[in-house]
């Protein structure tokens, strides 16, 4: 079983930064395209940003130029670092991770728990 565990959400002011972690743990063969993804209240879930293995990046429009995607492959982990934070980037944020576990298993994709972020004075 694969298991992602998230951190780093909470309150912050308006213009501040947080730095979201998220982290694949158990039976792991090869990690592809890692991404996070926010839902706020009464909305869809939207995609905030993505990497690839092949180092390709993808940012939501209301968020380019403010965050930053990386990852850790060694560690299996995910960033998401935010910058310049508005009270419209206030979402539970969830860790998307698409991956395979073993050479029989088909690739596939797992969800994170979601971490709360608040932006409010």
């Amino acid at each position: 079983q694969v298991q992602l565990v998230e951190s780093g959400g909470g309150l912050v002011q308006p213009g501040g930064s947080l730095r979201l972690s998220c982290t694949a743990s158990g039976r792991i063969l090869s990690i592809y395209t890692m991404a996070w993804y926010r839902q706020a209240p009464g909305k869809q879930r939207e995609l905030v940003a993505s990497l690839t293995s092949a180092d390709t990046t993808n940012y939501g429009d209301s968020v380019k130029g403010r965050f930053t995607i990386s990852r850790d492959n060694a560690k299996n982990t995910v960033y998401l670092q935010m910058n310049s934070l508005k009270s419209e980037d206030t979402a539970v944020y969830y860790c998307n991770v698409d991956l395979r576990q073993s050479v029989v298993l088909k690739r596939r994709d797992y969800w994170g728990q979601g971490t709360q972020v608040t932006v409010s004075s």
